[in-house]
């Protein structure tokens, strides 16, 4: 299944805004150059458009798709139930760990957001850095099928 990287965004600081970019560098084992999260399991945060209009159209706004807090978000590639799976995403692969949960900032955003965003995976995932390289605005993104086992760890 494939689709297509539509934003990026980089979070300089816990809690800080999210800044837009057209490109961003992924790191195997620490996550995207300049982000805030580093290291752990939750190296890239990945939300699906389609999802994403869905739960801002239940709160009965258009709410800014930054305001999620993802790092990517891609046309054409459900999420829901993804977890195991390999993403390539431009240059780089993640590994999908698990869904990402929304949070209480989720209603600071709007209204309503975080129990439109809780069911079928809307708010997204997150994942590990497998292969570092470049994501740009434009590039194709992959449900990789078969790489699993031979995808080596850092």
């Amino acid at each position: 299944m494939t689709g297509e990287v539509v934003q990026i965004w980089i979070k300089r600081a816990h809690r800080g805004v999210m800044d837009p970019m057209e490109s961003a560098e992924a790191i195997a084992g620490r996550g995207l150059v300049g982000n805030a999260d580093q290291g752990r399991r939750r190296q890239i945060t990945i939300i699906d458009e389609t999802a994403w209009r869905e739960a801002a159209a239940e709160t009965g706004r258009d709410v800014d798709p930054s305001r999620r807090r993802a790092n990517v978000m891609l046309r054409g590639i459900p999420l829901a139930g993804s977890r195991g799976k390999l993403l390539r995403l431009g240059a780089c692969l993640v590994r999908i760990l698990g869904e990402t949960r929304p949070c209480e900032r989720m209603e600071e955003a709007q209204a309503g957001l975080r129990k439109a965003l809780s069911p079928n995976w809307r708010a997204g995932v997150f994942g590990e850095i497998v292969e570092g390289g470049a994501v740009h605005v434009g590039d194709q993104a992959e449900l990789v099928e078969g790489e699993v086992e031979q995808a080596a760890m850092f």
